[in-house]
C-alpha cells in the first residue's frame, strides 16, 4: 500500500541568495501571470498567482477554482513556462526573506551536525555465510554497505551509494536484495525524485554489473528459481504497481513473464518470500482489502494458489511453516487474530490468537522454534515470544521506562537463538539490542551516539492525556528541558513559552514517541516539544484509525486543536505561542487547522502538503487517486463524499482572516502529492489573508515527496525549517529584518 507520508524532515537546497531582487514576470499581450508587484525589494513583495477563470460541477454543485492552471496539464512533465515562473518566483521570496536568517540557519545546521556521528556504522548482522553492515564515512552524503565471511576474511565493499550518486542533484537507493547463494546484488535507485527504479544487478564474484537492467519499477526485487530470477512490480505511467513480474537473469526484459496482473486500479501488488523462503507471495490490496496467492519459490510459474478471495474491508497477511499457513486478519475482529489453516484448504481459518479489544495485534513473525507477535498496550509497543506448541503463553520482553517504542529490527534468518531489536524514547537515543532466547537477557550493542554531548537527566518526558470536544481523550507525549523555565528567563520570555506539536493522524500510522537529535535545538531553547496521538492514526488500536477517516475525517483535526487547547490550559504554553508541523497527510491536518483555528498558532510548516484533497479525489487520472477513495472517499460516484471533503479541504476552506506565519514545501517531482497542490494553497492563502504574516513557498525543482537527497542536505532544511519556526517565536538573533 502507497501512504502519504514520511518520517523525516523534508529538505532542499537554494541558490545563492545573493539574486534577491525579481521584476515582474510579463508574458504574452502584456498580460502579467505572476507579480512581485513593482518595488525592487522581493522579501517585502510576495508573488501573486492570476486568477483564471475556471469552475467544474459535479453532483449540482459548481466550485469556482481560479488556480487550476497552475496544475500543468502535461503532467508528469512540466515545462509550461506560466507555472514554472510561479513556482521560481515562489522560491527567489523565499530566499530573499531567509536571507536574513542565512547565518542562524547555518549555525543550527553546524549544531545538528554535531550531533550526528559522521563515521557511523550499523551493527553488522549474519545472515548466511556472511556478516552484513552499512556505514557512513566522514563528510559523506550516503552510505556504504559491506560484507565479511563469519568464517574470516577481508571485508567486501558491496555497494558505494556516494559513487553511484556522483554528478546527480538526486539519489535514493530504493531495493537491495542478495540472492541466497551470495554471489548477486539487485538493486534499485531512483535519481530525480520520481519514485520511478531502475534495477540493476552486481555480480559480487567478479564486481561487474551484469546487462540486465529493469527500468521504471517500484517496490522490492525478491530472488526466486534457485537464484536465477528476480520477481518485481513494474510501474504504470499512473505510478501504479498492478503486477508482479518475472525476470530471469540474462534474458532481455520484453521477455519477462507476468504473474499476476490486478484489474482493480486501486489495488497495489507486492511480492516476498515466507520465513523459510520457500514460498513466494504475491499479495495485492488497497488500504482495507487484501487478497494473497503463494507459489513455490523454485517454481514461480507455476499455478498459484489463492489463500482466500478479497472480501472488501478484510485484511489479511501470510507466513507459511512446514507447510502450514499463518494468517493475520481482522475478518472477526477489529484489532486482528492470528490464525493458521493448511495449504490444501487455505482459506479455512482456525485461530491461534483470539482479537482482543485491549490488545492491538500489529503484527507476527515466524522463527524455527517460536514466533512472535508484536502489537500495542494502552499506546505502547509490545514484543511477544510465543511456544508453537503452547501459544497462548507468552514471554513478554520488558523495558525499563513508561513510555517508548521498540520493535523487531533485522532479523534475515529462521533459525536463531537471538533476535535483534530496536529501542528509543523520548529522551532515550535509539539503541540495540540482542536479546536471548534462552536466557530471555538483553545485551546492548549500540547507542546512539552523540558526539557534542548529550545528557538525559537535564530532560524530562510525560504522557498525558487531553480531552477532545467529543469526550474523547487523546495520549500526548511531552519531551522538554527541567529548567525550560530558566532557559526562557534569560530569553527574556516570561510566562509560558512556546510549544512546538507535531503530529501526522492518516492512514493507520501511529507517530512513535522516539528520539530525535535535531529536535533537541528547540528544546534546548525552551520549546516543549509534544507529538499528538491523534485519531487516524491506530495508537490506540485499529478503533483509533477508522475513527478519523473517510466520514469521521474532521476527528483529526478537531484532536490536533483540541491538544493544542488542552495544553494551553494546562499552561504548557498559551494561544499564539503553539507552533505546528505535519508533512503530507499532515500537511493536510495543517492545512485545516489554520483554518479552524488560526489564532493559537504562531508558526506553521507544512510539507509537501495534502491540501487539494476534492480535487486530487475528482483526478483518477492521478498516481494514487484510485487507492485513496477507501481512504477519504470516491466524490466523483458519491455525493455525500463530495459535500464532506469540501467541508474540510483545506485549499476549499481558505477564508478572508488572519492566518499565522506559514512556511510551506513543495517537490517539482512529487507523484505523492503533485507541487500544485501546495502551489494552488498558497496562491489562495495570499489573495485572501488578512493578516501582515509571512507565507513562504519553497519547491524542490529537482527532488519529490521526501525532499532533496544526502543527510547533509536533509538536515539543512530542517535547519532551514528550525530557523524559521525559531524566528517567528522570537528566539531567533536580531538582525536587521523585520
Amino acid at each position: 500500500m502507497t501512504h502519504r507520508f514520511r518520517l523525516l524532515p523534508l529538505a532542499a537546497t537554494f541558490a545563492s541568495a545573493a539574486a534577491l531582487a525579481v521584476p515582474t514576470i510579463a508574458f504574452a499581450k502584456d498580460q502579467p501571470r505572476v507579480t512581485t508587484a513593482s518595488s525592487p525589494s522581493v522579501a517585502a513583495n510576495p508573488p501573486r498567482a492570476e486568477k483564471r477563470p475556471h469552475s467544474y460541477t459535479h453532483h449540482g454543485i459548481t466550485i469556482e477554482d481560479p488556480y487550476d492552471w497552475l496544475y500543468d496539464k502535461s503532467y508528469p512533465t512540466i515545462d509550461d513556462e506560466d507555472v514554472l515562473a510561479y513556482v521560481k518566483a515562489e522560491n527567489a521570496y523565499f530566499e530573499a526573506n531567509m536571507a536574513a536568517q542565512k547565518d542562524f540557519t547555518e549555525a543550527l545546521f553546524t549544531e545538528m551536525r554535531a550531533r550526528i556521528k559522521e563515521d557511523d556504522s550499523t551493527v553488522p548482522q549474519k545472515d548466511g555465510d556472511y556478516l552484513y553492515w552499512s556505514e557512513f564515512e566522514e563528510g559523506a552524503q550516503y552510505r556504504k554497505h559491506w560484507r565479511k565471511p563469519v568464517a574470516g576474511g577481508e571485508p567486501q565493499l558491496l555497494l558505494d551509494e556516494n559513487e553511484l550518486a556522483k554528478g546527480l542533484e538526486y539519489f535514493s537507493l530504493g531495493a537491495a536484495s542478495i540472492s541466497e547463494n551470495g554471489r548477486y546484488l539487485a538493486y534499485s535507485t531512483d535519481t530525480n525524485g520520481s519514485e520511478r527504479y531502475t534495477a540493476r544487478i552486481k555480480d559480487l564474484q567478479t564486481g561487474e554489473l551484469l546487462p540486465d537492467e529493469i527500468t521504471n519499477l517500484r517496490g522490492g526485487l525478491t530472488w526466486v528459481k534457485n537464484d536465477t530470477a528476480l520477481v518485481y512490480g513494474p510501474s504504470t505511467e499512473e505510478w501504479r504497481t498492478l503486477e508482479a513480474k518475472l525476470h530471469v537473469i540474462g534474458t532481455p526484459v520484453e521477455q519477462d513473464v507476468t504473474l499476476y496482473k490486478e484489474s482493480d486500479q486501486s489495488f497495489g501488488v507486492g511480492a516476498g518470500l515466507t520465513a523459510q523462503k520457500d514460498w513466494l507471495i504475491i499479495a495485492t490490496g488497497d488500504n482495507e482489502t487484501s487478497e494473497v496467492r503463494l507459489v513455490p519459490a523454485a517454481d514461480p510459474t507455476a499455478t498459484p494458489i489463492l489463500v482466500k478471495p478479497r472480501q472488501k474491508g478484510v485484511e489479511y497477511s501470510v507466513d507459511v511453516r512446514d507447510g502450514e499457513l499463518w494468517v493475520w486478519t481482522n475478518d472477526d475482529h477489529i484489532n486482528f487474530r492470528l490464525a493458521k489453516a493448511s495449504l490444501k484448504t487455505p482459506g479455512d481459518w482456525q485461530t491461534v490468537i483470539a482479537g482482543s479489544d485491549d490488545f492491538y495485534l500489529t503484527g507476527f513473525d515466524l522463527y524455527k522454534d517460536f514466533f512472535v507477535t508484536t502489537g500495542r498496550l494502552n499506546g505502547l509497543d509490545q514484543i511477544q515470544l510465543r511456544a508453537y506448541g503452547d501459544p497462548a503463553k507468552i514471554t513478554p520482553i520488558t523495558f525499563p521506562e513508561p513510555s517508548y517504542t521498540a520493535g523487531l529490527s533485522n532479523n534475515p534468518e529462521y533459525d536463531v537463538s537471538k533476535l535483534r531489536l530496536s529501542y528509543q524514547s523520548m529522551v532515550t537515543p535509539s539503541t540495540v539490542y540482542d536479546y536471548d532466547i534462552k536466557t530471555a537477557k538483553l545485551t546492548t550493542l549500540k547507542t546512539q551516539e552523540i558526539p557534542s554531548g548529550y545528557d538525559p537527566t537535564l530532560y524530562t518526558t510525560e504522557r498525558l492525556s487531553v480531552q477532545a470536544r467529543d469526550g474523547t481523550m487523546v495520549p500526548v507525549s511531552i519531551v522538554m528541558r527541567k529548567d525550560r523555565a530558566a532557559i526562557l528567563k534569560k530569553a527574556g520570555i516570561e510566562g509560558p513559552g512556546p510549544l512546538h506539536l507535531y503530529a501526522y493522524g492518516a492512514y493507520g500510522y501511529a507517530i512513535p514517541p522516539g528520539f530525535s537529535t535535531t529536535r533537541l535545538s528547540l528544546v534546548d531553547r525552551g520549546f516543549a516539544y509534544a507529538i499528538a496521538h491523534i485519531r487516524g492514526g491506530d495508537d490506540l488500536g485499529r478503533r483509533w484509525y477508522l475513527q478519523g477517516k473517510m466520514f469521521a475525517r474532521t476527528n483529526t483535526f478537531n484532536d490536533f486543536v483540541d491538544v493544542g487547547r488542552g495544553l494551553i490550559a494546562k499552561g504548557y504554553t498559551a494561544e499564539g505561542k503553539v507552533t505546528a508541523s505535519g508533512g503530507s497527510a499532515g500537511g493536510e491536518l495543517m492545512g485545516a487547522i489554520v483554518n479552524q483555528d488560526p489564532k493559537q498558532y504562531g508558526a506553521i510548516v507544512a510539507h509537501v502538503p495534502f491540501v487539494d484533497v476534492l480535487n486530487t479525489m475528482l483526478n483518477e487520472k492521478l498516481p494514487l487517486t484510485p487507492g485513496e477513495w477507501q481512504e477519504w472517499g470516491n466524490p466523483i460516484t458519491s455525493k455525500e463524499s463530495f459535500a464532506y471533503i469540501l467541508s474540510y479541504s483545506p485549499y476549499d476552506q481558505v477564508a478572508a482572516k488572519d492566518y499565522p506565519p506559514m512556511l510551506v514545501t513543495a517537490g517539482l517531482n512529487d507523484p505523492r502529492v503533485t507541487y500544485w497542490e501546495p502551489a494552488k494553497w498558497v496562491a489562495k492563502l495570499r489573495e485572501l489573508k488578512t493578516d501582515d504574516n509571512l507565507l513562504l513557498m519553497k519547491t524542490n525543482m529537482g527532488a519529490g515527496h521526501g525532499g532533496q537527497s544526502g543527510r547533509w542536505n536533509s538536515l539543512k532544511e530542517t535547519a532551514e525549517e528550525f530557523a524559521f519556526i525559531l524566528w517567528q517565536s522570537g528566539l531567533a538573533p536580531k538582525t536587521d529584518s523585520k
